[in-house]
């Protein structure tokens, strides 16, 4: 009994420990340091939003739709050829990082031997890869398209720099999308037959869409309101045509913005924050698209 006791109360005391390293004032300032922080941020970003809401919804008319931006008559301007620049942008990424980064994501999680030190070279630069600023994707495309002879201004370098920028996440995203497909269902196929890489493409890859789609989205989110990257490329700000083609000057909803924000007109800033709200219910349709693929088509293993 005496033993038992022992036992008992050595387990006991590392629990009280623990709740009286939870009440100790080092842990309550901490707690109360993180709540303010949080409750801050969360104000700003409402004041932030109330303001754009109240100063730019008068402006949301047919003309933010369908007029150029104006430098003589802003009240009359639109922002047409950002809407359309922001679309062309981010199409050209999709094409170019999502193949990419779900090819990556097949190999490393199914092909690639994790003994081998050049995999687990990229094992550790994507994680740091996700956390890289974006003006750096930016950087690194512009010396690119010095070094192959591309004009930086043009959309091409613009969905390069964001494709850059959002493989990572696809990758990332991806491969946690593809690690949860159960084993089983791997090894029910090789059983019957097939091979590794049709086991891939006919059973672990469709299971694993719902993930890579949401992953996906999300990371397309990023990518849209991201200025940095394209105005180092030289993203323009006043654009009075459409963008016709992959070596088509441009500018998005973001550059607009930053651009419009910083003119001492009042008639500027409400436009800005007209698109403001055109950009985030952008953003809200996406991550509401995102939840509703993974809601709906995710299977429960």
């Amino acid at each position: 009994m005496a033993t038992i006791g022992a036992v008992v109360g050595g387990a006991v005391r590392p629990l009280r420990a623990q709740k009286a390293g939870e009440r100790s004032p080092a842990s309550i300032i901490f707690l109360v340091a993180l709540w303010a922080t949080l409750l801050f941020a969360m104000a700003a970003l409402a004041a932030l939003l109330f303001t754009s809401f109240a100063d730019g919804l008068g402006r949301l008319d047919s003309n933010l739709f369908t007029q150029y931006a104006s430098q003589l008559f802003p009240e009359r301007g639109g922002a047409r050829a950002a809407i359309l620049g922001s679309l062309w942008v981010i199409g050209t990424t999709a094409v170019l990082a999502i193949p990419l980064g779900v090819a990556a994501a097949v190999y490393l999680e199914e092909f690639a031997d994790p003994r081998r030190w050049y995999n687990r070279f990229i094992e550790v630069n994507l994680q740091n890869l996700a956390a890289v600023p974006a003006i750096i994707y930016g950087m690194l495309t512009a010396g690119m398209a010095l070094a192959i002879g591309l004009r930086r201004g043009v959309l091409l370098a613009g969905g390069i720099a964001l494709a850059l920028l959002i493989l990572p996440v696809i990758i990332i995203s991806a491969r946690e999308a593809l690690r949860a497909v159960p084993a089983e269902i791997r090894q029910g196929s090789l059983a019957l037959g097939a091979s590794p890489l049709r086991t891939v493409w006919h059973q672990t890859l469709p299971a694993s869409i719902p993930g890579v789609a949401t992953g996906t989205i999300l990371a397309l989110s990023r990518a849209l309101g991201e200025a940095a990257p394209l105005l180092l490329l030289g993203g323009l700000v006043f654009v009075t045509y459409d963008p016709d083609g992959l070596m088509s000057g441009f500018t998005t909803m973001p550059i607009q913005i930053y651009g419009w924000a910083g003119q001492p007109q009042i008639e500027f800033r409400t436009l800005a924050s007209a698109t403001i709200i055109v950009l985030l219910g952008m953003l809200l349709v996406m991550n509401a698209v995102a939840i509703v693929i993974r809601n709906r088509y995710q299977k429960r293993w």
